[in-house]
């Protein structure tokens, strides 16, 4: 008898798994409410200009601004500005901008 009772409940608990999510509804969301998928956004394109790294000034050109760290300007906090790269904050999300290389010129004899 014990064991048809356990048995029974595995079989009732393997039916629950095996319901769809998607059968599972939010009892506190309105009705009618559907939920929509969130899409992720790529970042936006950011342009480095130029960094300036000296002993007693570090600055970055992004988007044609001037910045140093600690600065913010349209939603871009610079965090840390270093020999050959910039570390910021993207509205709220962390990145590293790097400059764009220089094409590499051959001396002519």
């Amino acid at each position: 008898m014990r064991w048809q009772a356990v048995g029974n409940a595995m079989i009732v608990m393997a039916a629950v798994v095996a319901l769809p999510a998607q059968a599972l509804q939010d009892p506190t969301r309105p009705p009618g409410v559907q939920s929509r998928a969130v899409e992720a956004t790529p970042p936006r394109t950011l342009e480095l200009g130029s960094i300036v790294h000296g002993t007693d000034r570090r600055v970055a050109v992004i988007e044609g601004v001037a910045l140093t760290e600690g600065e913010s300007h349209d939603g871009i906090r610079v965090r840390r500005i270093y020999r050959d790269r910039v570390e910021i904050l993207d509205n709220g999300q962390h990145r590293v901008l790097y400059p764009e290389t220089l094409p590499q010129v051959r001396r002519t004899q």
